[in-house]
């Protein structure tokens, strides 16, 4: 079959490989669309960075490069194996891509999602959703009924989204910040704006704020190249500041705003990967009482996330920015994405080229 797999820095290959075999416990699934996201263009553009590295293989799945790339995705399930219950052939699936040891203290505590030799399927190995066939543990299954499997492909960056909202702790009625309007900060303010939350966002980039509002994500929208975001947040909560902030760029002068925007005794979020350390006031988070909290991945999220969609209190479809065959996912995927950030949010590749 064909695969999207990593191979070095700028060395992704449309290569042909062996169709998974099934397991036990395990189902097979024909993807119908997987998502570029924001970690395999940080593969690409300076990997491997996640992806295990030649003579180095990852712990729980013994691969190291080259490996099938791809986290987000939605397909069909084509085969059960032995002792699968609860789905059947022709289900509609999204997949929640971990490795997890289940024998570490977060694992056994519950907190999978910090399991100390923790990968991610597309990333640390077991195929990816560049593919046309993964086979799947049915643990990391979910169905997800008459969603379109287009939008279905965006479900695990929401889940993302959704994790970092619990993180949170924000209830219905307060008022949040998000600094930063890429693909997770826009899919972190749909599940903001489902449960009942007022979102500000702020955001340089114009299309990324039409979106957002065009969208019904944020409720106002900053342009902080044009006003100051601090200023505008405490105008709109009548100085008080937001209860809650989540820093969605990776960017420092983010981060110094949200200190600011937030509440005394608010809440800061963390939801982006830093590439390099960031620098935290923290006479502002000690003088605050400021509760600055990590969000990493999901846990338990997928169920009340695809619930969000199903109930129609999420539409995903604006979301997509552009659908590609697997064999333009260089030029039309990750290059777009790379250089025209600005437009493109998320961009979903079809593996069986149709």
């Amino acid at each position: 079959m064909k695969a999207a797999c990593f191979h070095g820095r700028h060395d992704i290959r449309i290569d042909d490989i062996p169709e998974p075999q099934l397991r036990p416990g395990a189902v097979t699934i024909d993807i119908a669309w997987c998502g570029i996201c924001g970690t395999d263009l940080h593969e690409y553009l300076e990997g491997p960075i996640f992806i295990p590295a030649a003579d180095h293989p990852h712990p729980l799945t013994h691969e190291e490069v080259p490996v099938t790339m791809g986290h987000e995705f939605s397909g069909t399930v084509s085969a059960l194996g032995d002792g699968v219950t609860g789905l059947a052939i022709g289900d509609s699936v999204v997949v929640e891509p971990y490795f997890v040891c289940n024998e570490c203290a977060p694992c056994l505590a519950g907190h999978y999602n910090l399991c100390t030799k923790m990968g991610f399927i597309g990333l640390a190995g077991g195929g990816g959703g560049l593919s046309e066939k993964i086979v799947v543990d049915r643990r990391w299954v979910h169905p997800v009924g008459d969603i379109p499997l287009d939008q279905a492909a965006l479900i695990e960056p929401l889940a993302v989204g959704h994790h970092a909202f619990v993180r949170s702790g924000a209830k219905e009625g307060d008022i949040a910040f998000v600094g930063g309007g890429g693909p997770i900060g826009l899919l972190l303010a749909a599940v903001l704006a489902a449960e009942g939350i007022t979102v500000i966002m702020s955001e340089p980039g114009a299309a990324r704020r039409d979106m957002a509002l065009s969208a019904g994500v944020a409720h106002h929208v900053i342009d902080p190249l044009a006003e100051n975001p601090v200023a505008r947040v405490l105008e709109l909560t009548d100085g008080a500041g937001a209860d809650v902030a989540f820093e969605c760029s990776s960017i420092n002068a983010v981060l110094d705003q949200l200190f600011d925007a937030v509440k005394p005794a608010g809440v800061i979020v963390n939801v982006s990967i830093w590439s390099s350390p960031a620098k935290v006031d923290m006479q502002k988070l000690v003088l605050k009482e400021i509760d600055l909290r990590g969000t990493i991945g999901y846990v338990n999220d997928h169920p009340a996330t695809i619930a969000l969609v199903q109930e129609g209190k999420i539409n995903l479809e604006p979301f997509i920015t552009g659908r590609i065959a697997l064999d333009r996912l260089v030029e039309d995927g990750f290059e777009t994405l790379i250089h025209h950030k600005e437009t493109a949010v998320k961009i979903i590749v079809r593996p069986h080229g149709e």
